[in-house]
């Protein structure tokens, strides 16, 4: 199967580092967070990629076709221009990166790739990390016979909260978990009929095409209790650099 990474958003709540570079190229770990992306994908051996590319896609493009060039050790031959490789990539990955427009929504994205997505395949955001075991997802989509399989997760907690009785704090939770509610955690997995209910550039995936599937009995859902975090904020982001750098990222497979 196919995994399609939606990359093409603007992040503007990380407009620091966002107005040079898409924000699935900042950086966790000192590696874009798009890598991580497809590094657990890998994992699992799903290692053909197709990157839905819109805002500064060049970026990315340029990324991936010097990939060698940031990974591996090179002689440079200055008199003759010539560069040897003086060691091998780690990865076997297959990369497709197309220009699905610099305002598209995500569904319109989806749409401009129909070409490429002639079978079943898996999809997700380019900004968000996850321990998510993909094959499990795989298996629950199979199982359910659903048109596309969406992962469900617990909301991270944004803020502390207090518990005050009589005007003093009697509880103090610096980060609390809501155990009850779920939100769309991306990593589908998706049958290409779906593309067929996006009607254009301008609609969100998230909107009509998977409402129409939730009343059809058609959109299951794969619940993941483990590991989610999404990157929409300078502090998200901080977050999951310090995660990365206490060698303990839930998220990390090598």
């Amino acid at each position: 199967m196919k995994t399609v990474i939606l990359a093409g958003g603007r992040g503007t709540r990380l407009a620091e580092e966002t107005h040079a570079i898409p924000k699935p190229m900042v950086l966790i770990g000192g590696r874009p967070i798009l890598w991580h992306i497809m590094q657990h994908y890998a994992a699992y051996g799903y290692t053909d990629f197709v990157v839905a590319l819109g805002y500064r896609g060049y970026v990315i493009k340029e990324y991936f076709a010097n990939h060698l060039l940031h990974e591996c050790d090179v002689s440079v031959d200055l008199a003759s221009g010539t560069v040897e490789y003086l060691s091998q990539s780690r990865v076997d990955w297959k990369v497709t990166l197309i220009d699905t427009g610099e305002d598209s929504m995500t569904g319109g994205r989806l749409r401009r790739l129909a070409p490429l997505l002639t079978e079943r395949f898996l999809l997700t955001y380019g900004d968000g990390l996850s321990d998510v075991p993909v094959d499990e997802v795989v298996r629950r989509h199979e199982a359910a016979g659903a048109l596309a399989t969406v992962t469900a997760v617990h909301p991270p907690p944004r803020f502390g909260s207090l518990g005050v009785s009589n005007g003093w704090v009697d509880e103090f939770r610096e980060k609390p978990g809501d155990l009850h509610d779920w939100i769309n955690g991306g990593y589908f997995v998706v049958e290409p009929e779906v593309l067929d209910l996006i009607e254009g550039d301008a609609m969100p995936f998230e909107s009509a095409p998977l409402t129409a599937l939730a009343d059809r009995g058609k959109l299951a859902a794969y619940q993941h209790d483990g590991f989610w975090m999404p990157m929409d904020t300078v502090r998200e982001r901080d977050e999951l650099n310090r995660i990365w750098d206490s060698g303990r990222a839930p998220w990390r497979t090598t």
